[in-house]
């Protein structure tokens, strides 16, 4: 694919997201969300292969059947109260409908199914576009209406997209379907709060997209998409590996790393608000997701592909990637976590 049509496919994605920022009217977000749609299915495709090709054709209809729920539950709203304001959505049978379509946009459990499987058939760069910009303009939306959503609806989704999110991904060896996993997993901690601290979900969804930004860029450093080829990276990469596994851990929420920060600031706000129940299941769902991290750790850190040279290769040559970005990621993955108070300060 050529330079100038990939530019037009990138600004495209950008011009969607900003429409649905920008709208209130239901039919402008969801011609947002078609246009971003529209736009990123060149680029999963524009490799040809038949995984490429058939992640694209599940992605679509998955997409296309939640745009088209959301246009129907919207209409229901018109016809029940005369608006198309997204903030006026009060009819319960839109607000089921709508909350749905966009848990399948952005990949929520029970209707998670398309993701693992479209993460797989691409490649890391569209990858990271897939799991992290295309959760702005749907999440933007969810923020919008969630005062008028169903809470008992939302608690059910992210309890079971925690859960599911950590369940799916032990028994995987493909780095992309464990990101995909890891996603779903995120998704949770994002929806259980957003019907009672919105500035919580979106800092956990900056906080989330910096360090799979992370993960992802560090993969695509390696060139690795499965577990049994990130143990021959050590001796050939071993400061980008040390920083990958402590990235992976702060996907995992360890302290003293940033991905410690949103967990902790939502299980306090849980707490805060007398569900100490559902706190607890969320903190026992991480320690799901965290096994898996700690198994890509183990697969990079402490061992060693059998019969290779456990010296440095001087005939290697060295990588042509900008890693600029790269570093700055990975020190805001690795420490932010001391400006709590102050981002704390800035939400409440």
């Amino acid at each position: 694919m050529s330079p100038l049509v990939i530019m037009i496919m990138l600004t495209s994605l950008g011009l969607g997201t900003t429409l649905t920022f920008m709208s209130s009217h239901w039919l402008l977000a969801w011609m947002g969300l078609e246009i971003n749609t529209m736009a990123i299915i060149p680029l999963m495709a524009q490799h040809h292969h038949p995984r490429a090709v058939e992640a694209t054709t599940k992605y679509f209809l998955a997409q296309a059947a939640a745009a088209a729920t959301i246009l129907f539950a919207s209409t229901i709203n018109a016809w029940a109260t005369g608006q198309w304001d997204i903030n006026s959505l009060t009819n319960p049978v839109a607000t089921t409908l709508a909350t749905m379509a966009l848990g399948l946009k952005i990949g929520l459990a029970p209707m998670h199914f398309w993701m693992p499987a479209v993460m797989q058939g691409l490649s890391l760069t569209t990858g990271l576009i897939m799991a992290t910009w295309q959760k702005l303009a749907p999440f933007a939306l969810i923020i919008q209406m969630a005062q008028t959503m169903h809470p008992q609806l939302l608690t059910i989704l992210a309890l079971m997209s925690v859960i599911v999110g950590g369940w799916g991904g032990l028994n995987q060896t493909q780095l992309r379907k464990i990101l995909a996993y890891s996603s779903i997993a995120h998704l949770g901690w994002m929806i259980i709060i957003v019907q009672f601290k919105p500035q919580l979900t979106i800092l956990a969804l900056i906080i989330y997209i910096i360090l799979t930004f992370t993960t992802f860029m560090t993969f695509k450093l390696m060139n690795t998409t499965k577990i049994n080829t990130l143990a021959m990276n050590w001796t050939k990469t071993p400061i980008i590996t040390a920083t990958a596994t402590l990235a992976l851990l702060s996907l995992g929420g360890l302290p003293p790393l940033t991905g410690f920060m949103p967990k902790w600031l939502i299980l306090q706000e849980l707490t805060t608000q007398n569900l100490p129940l559902t706190a607890t299941i969320m903190a026992l769902s991480a320690l799901l997701s965290l096994y898996f991290y700690l198994r890509l750790c183990y697969a990079m850190a402490l061992t060693i592909s059998p019969n290779m040279n456990n010296s440095l290769t001087p005939w290697r040559l060295q990588s042509t990637q900008n890693s600029l970005l790269l570093a700055i990621a990975t020190i805001l993955t690795l420490t932010l976590l001391p400006l709590t108070p102050m981002i704390q300060a800035l939400i409440t």
